[in-house]
């Protein structure tokens, strides 16, 4: 099986990276529920535990002062928090996607054992002494929204935030695709990416 930890070391000579994007293959306790993307009839692509996330080498591929942004499912935010802590970041603040439909009202289709999550966390973190987000953060509002792709895909919209508020060099970890000015690493980290599974919309969509 291949080595996470090292591959992402390998990536050490593009560093170190002012800003870090992670979008982990969270897995969840409760892997019946249409949420776990292990789940057996809905499969989408492999998972790893907390600890093994927490484990991999960020801390080391980070600049002395950098930005990490760290995507978490509303019922890990615990865990997520845990990770940012363990990679060497400083959590701050949070930005909030509302996932909406073609109507622009909450997309209520998600899922979730208390309440319907039309949401989900980019938690905000930073190493390093002065740290602060470039000018256009300080005028940018912590709520986007934003429609739905396929299963766990973010909207392109939060790497033009990031471009704007955080320093390059930039790494994107568990990416999808790939995105210029970005080191892009992940098993879906390649310019003829399609999702191998059926979308929302019940075909694969082009990277978006």
């Amino acid at each position: 099986m291949p080595d996470p930890a090292a591959e992402l070391l390998a990536l050490a000579d593009r560093g170190p990276f002012a800003t870090v994007l992670a979008d982990p293959p969270w897995r969840f306790t409760n892997r019946t529920g249409k949420m776990a993307p292990e789940h057996r009839r809905l499969t989408r692509y492999g998972t790893l535990d907390t600890p093994a996330i927490a484990a991999l080498p960020v801390e080391a591929l980070a600049a002395p002062t950098a930005h990490c942004y760290l995507w978490v499912p509303n019922a890990l935010l615990p865990e997520g928090l845990a990770v940012l802590a363990a990679w060497g970041f400083t959590y701050k603040t949070n930005l909030i996607w509302h996932k909406i439909r073609k109507d622009k009202g909450s997309d209520g289709r998600g899922v979730g054992f208390y309440f319907r999550n039309v949401t989900e966390m980019l938690l905000f973190g930073v190493r390093g002494p002065h740290a602060r987000t470039l000018d256009p953060g300080r005028r940018q509002v912590n709520l986007l929204a934003a429609p739905k792709q396929e299963h766990s895909r973010k909207p392109a919209a939060f790497h033009d935030l990031i471009e704007a508020c955080s320093p390059g060099p930039r790494l994107e970890m568990f990416a999808r695709g790939v995105r210029a000015g970005w080191t892009c690493w992940g098993d879906q980290a390649d310019a003829g990416y399609r999702p191998d599974w059926a979308t929302r919309t019940g075909r694969s969509a082009p990277p978006g």
